[in-house]
């Protein structure tokens, strides 16, 4: 009995022991009682855990909606600045392009406002007008070498308006019935006209046929061949022969459109080229000289019959009737005048 009790005894006690190593490694070691001890017990709170966790989801959609909404805000205003300094530069080129056109506008006013500028062209001496007429009667003779133009416009200036003069005189001295003066504009246009048109319809033909004439030099060698055409005129108008007519147009208009083609064959290359530039300036003088002779009065007298209608009678100042009024009322009217004053 002892024996079985100091058995059992030591048994409680070594059973004792292992249970108090297994409480020491539990308390000692981080038993798992401490451990839950420590822990938060979650079961009462899973409820308000995943409602915290829905919130910060929400709060995190929120914050990247916002940051996407604070990048295309800033993409926006990325394209709006572009789009503005876009603006910006396209209204600064379009000033620049007012200027700079603005300038030229200006420039070329003040240059064409100038009067200096047509001052070489006007300015020459009396006598050389003078021997710059006698030679426009006289052909040259040699053509192998380009003949000198005269670059100045105040000879066959002068030569068109004496020209418009010697117009007006023939339509005067002529059989010609005028009616509201002379209509110095129908001459003034015939002449400046043929001179202006003719010179630039040559202008192109010598271009064309590679002639070496400038604008101003067939301006000038035009001009100057209107001096037969003066000479002709004048005379014929004075003096109504026919006959006469036609000696002075094949001499004086015959050498000054000789003299013309001279200069024009001097100055352009190629047979062919030569006949039509001056056979057609040759052409256009002479029968210039033939219409203001002739037809011009006709041509005139045919503008004032569309313009006023045939045989209208001049105008005249005819005097109005007044009616004869009575003493009695000129004696009324003496009296309320008498009083009212």
């Amino acid at each position: 009995m002892s024996a079985a009790g100091a058995t059992a005894a030591g048994g409680g006690r070594s059973g004792a022991a292992e249970w108090g190593g297994f409480e020491d490694n539990m308390q000692g070691g981080g038993s798992a009682v401490i451990d839950m001890e420590n822990m938060d017990d979650t079961s009462g709170s899973s409820f308000e855990d995943m409602g915290e966790m829905h919130q910060r989801m929400k709060e995190e959609e929120e914050e990247e909606a916002e940051g996407e909404a604070g990048a295309a805000e800033e993409e926006d205003g990325e394209f709006l600045g572009m789009k503005g300094l876009r603006g910006q530069l396209g209204r600064q080129v379009a000033d620049q392009m007012w200027q700079v056109g603005k300038r030229q506008a200006s420039r070329a006013f003040s240059l064409y406002a100038n009067i200096d500028i047509l001052r070489p062209y006007f300015d020459v001496e009396p006598v050389q007008v003078r021997a710059r007429l006698l030679e426009s009667m006289i052909p040259v003779k040699m053509i192998n070498f380009p003949q000198k133009i005269a670059g100045e416009l105040y000879g066959p200036l002068m030569l068109v308006f004496t020209l418009v003069a010697i117009l007006l005189h023939g339509m005067k001295t002529s059989d010609t019935i005028i009616r509201e003066g002379t209509l110095m504009g129908t001459a003034i246009g015939t002449c400046f006209g043929y001179w202006l048109g003719v010179s630039s319809f040559i202008y192109f033909l010598a271009y064309l046929c590679n002639a070496q004439i400038t604008m101003v030099q067939m301006l000038s060698l035009l001009g100057y061949g209107l001096f037969g055409h003066c000479i002709t005129l004048f005379v014929t108008y004075n003096i109504h022969f026919h006959s006469l007519f036609y000696i002075f147009w094949l001499g004086v208009g015959g050498l000054s459109t000789l003299r013309m083609v001279a200069v024009l064959v001097s100055r352009t290359v190629g047979h062919t080229q030569r006949l039509i530039l001056c056979g057609t300036l040759a052409v256009l003088h002479m029968l210039f000289l033939l219409y203001l002779h002739f037809a011009y009065h006709k041509v005139v007298e045919g503008i004032l019959d569309t313009l006023e209608g045939p045989n209208m009678p001049p105008f005249q100042r005819v005097a109005r009737d007044i009616p004869v009024v009575s003493n009695a009322v000129l004696n009324t009217t003496a009296k309320v005048v008498a009083l009212t004053l």
